[in-house]
């Protein structure tokens, strides 16, 4: 949630953040019902100020037993355009509120121009990718060659987009996980957590889910207020909640891994076919709370973690600056990662690192309170897959493939696996 104080002060500045996010708010039908607002409450609280003068006038005439039915009938009806003022006030803060809700944050002054992904600005890569002696194959093929993957039945248990991780496939899927939070723990100083996969409908409004994208979530049947999570970023920076910190306190690091939730409507048609785009997946999720003073260089070492755990894989990737027209409605600045697909000769997105700086803390009231006792701040708030789990065993697959369609495992992954080093038929 952006300040309600800069967008009534600044409405330049705001229609130039929109311009830049190519976003099609109204504006002026926000300033229109903020003013409205103000105003109602303005007359609300002078009736009201009547309303307590008279009541003081009233109780002296009576005092000095002289007539007051007047005033009182006077006051009666104050009384009762004062409640048909908080009546229609509060309909109007409920309007409001669901307007400033939907606007999007403020983007960091790095962030390129631009209207979608073409204008992302590559930052650097890693690794070169391996020249094959032969055509690589997709890892849906290698996969269901394999035995290690079967999208056929996991259609049959739920619908599209689900698949069903079996023998060798079942346990790289878990070695990974164990890897992931093994590094970001003990390499990284991250608090492990195992939150609710499921949660109530504040906590999607905390960090954004609600109500943009309500449409692209699970929820649960009436009567329970209940969302499938779909990233542990939603239970993760919400774990403070309405609270005040210490300054003392920050920075801090969770990590999690939790299986993801996502409808993502409107994406049908793309990558339909093996594990890149599912409505169930596995992610190790990164998150970190900290002052407005240190958030950047909080994100560049959040991101360095991300990479940390591709380097040890030794797979190839880049990073780059998503563009104002292609980053996520919640965030300021975005550093997408980047894997290396060799059937698709192309790079695929396994993580996306952001700083959300305090647009999250607003919508949840998390604060703290400063070193020398001053005023109460929020805090910046950042999120990072570290990494998404599925697409780092479809990178795995098809970088370590081989001519006769066996899969290596990659060295620092074969402790987690039982030291297994391949797997074939």
């Amino acid at each position: 949630m952006l300040d309600p104080k800069w967008i009534r002060d600044c409405p330049g500045e705001v229609r130039e953040l929109l311009r830049k996010r190519r976003h099609a708010f109204d504006l002026d039908g926000l300033l229109a019902i903020e003013s409205e607002k103000r105003d109602t409450l303005t007359r609300a609280e002078d009736l009201k100020a009547r309303r307590n003068e008279g009541s003081r006038k009233v109780g002296e005439l009576k005092k000095n037993g002289l007539d007051a039915s007047a005033l009182m009938e006077e006051m009666r009806l104050i009384g009762e355009q004062v409640r048909e003022l908080d009546q229609k006030l509060a309909k109007i803060e409920e309007d409001y509120q669901g307007q400033l809700l939907m606007m999007p944050n403020r983007i960091h002054e790095s962030v390129p121009v631009g209207d979608d992904e073409r204008a992302n600005a590559e930052l650097r890569r890693w690794g070169e990718p391996l020249q094959f002696a032969f055509e690589p194959k997709p890892h849906w093929e290698l996969g269901e060659t394999l035995g290690i993957m079967d999208f056929e039945r996991g259609v049959r248990l739920a619908e599209s987009r689900f698949t069903v991780l079996k023998g060798a496939g079942a346990r790289l899927e878990r070695g990974i996980i164990n890897f992931m939070l093994d590094l970001h723990t003990t390499k990284h100083g991250y608090k492990e957590v195992m939150p609710p996969i499921l949660v109530n409908s504040a906590t999607m409004y905390g960090t954004g889910q609600l109500p943009k994208f309500a449409e692209e979530q699970y929820r649960c049947t009436a009567p329970d207020d209940l969302w499938l999570i779909p990233t542990a970023e939603v239970p993760l920076t919400n774990l403070h909640y309405g609270e005040i910190l210490k300054e003392s306190d920050l920075p801090l690091y969770y990590t999690a891994y939790t299986p993801c939730f996502r409808r993502e409507a409107g994406s049908y048609g793309r990558d339909m076919r093996g594990m890149l785009r599912m409505h169930q997946f596995d992610k190790v999720e990164l998150v970190k709370l900290c002052t407005p003073e240190t958030s950047y260089a909080e994100l560049d070492l959040l991101l360095g973690a991300a990479e940390k755990v591709l380097q040890l894989l030794d797979i190839p990737y880049r990073v780059v600056v998503l563009s104002s027209g292609d980053i996520g409605n919640a965030a300021a600045k975005t550093y997408d990662i980047e894997v290396w697909l060799p059937s698709q000769n192309c790079y695929r997105e396994i993580s996306s690192c952001s700083n959300c700086e305090d647009f999250q803390a607003r919508r949840m009231g998390t604060r703290y309170k400063t070193k020398d006792g001053g005023k109460t701040r929020f805090v910046h708030t950042l999120n990072g897959s570290g990494l998404a789990v599925g697409r780092c065993l479809v990178a795995i697959m098809e970088n370590y493939q081989r001519e006769d369609g066996s899969i290596a495992v990659p060295k620092a992954l074969r402790p987690y696996v039982g030291n297994m080093e391949t797997v074939a038929i």
